[in-house]
């Protein structure tokens, strides 16, 4: 049984930004060797999401507008009377997306589909600099 964790960081604008990170992960699993396993990817941080969908400009907008019906930006949170940092939306944006996937590797590559891609969702009300943790294990 052989294991691979790497991390890598993205710079985000926040404000719901969709980031496609799947090269990074794949590259990272490429490198690990893994034949067959699983490939696990966490975001560290509690505004901010893991998820998959066809990264094209019309499904990133659909999912943004989703997000935007069930945690709205301008809500009243109970957070943000508490902090008064006014992202209490991104808190429970990351909550509902969560923030981590993982997925099986055969052959040595991410089983994903066609048109499915793993993407960074940066929930926050401000730019960040974001880590992205990869641990990759099997034979």
């Amino acid at each position: 049984m052989s294991v691979l964790q790497k991390s890598f960081r993205v710079s985000t604008r926040g404000h719901s930004e969709v980031l496609d990170i799947t090269p990074q992960v794949a590259r990272i699993v490429a490198e690990s060797g893994v034949q067959q396993g699983i490939v696990n990817i966490a975001g560290v941080g509690s505004t901010l999401g893991i998820t998959t969908l066809e990264f094209e400009p019309g499904c990133v907008a659909d999912l943004r507008r989703a997000l935007d019906q069930i945690a709205p930006a301008a809500a009243d949170y109970a957070h943000n009377a508490r902090w008064g940092d006014g992202n209490g939306y991104a808190h429970l944006r990351s909550a509902l997306v969560g923030t981590t996937r993982s997925f099986p590797v055969t052959a040595g590559r991410i089983m994903t589909g066609t048109w499915q891609q793993i993407v960074l969702c940066d929930f926050d009300n401000r730019a960040r600099d974001r880590q992205v943790l990869v641990t990759v294990v099997g034979e």
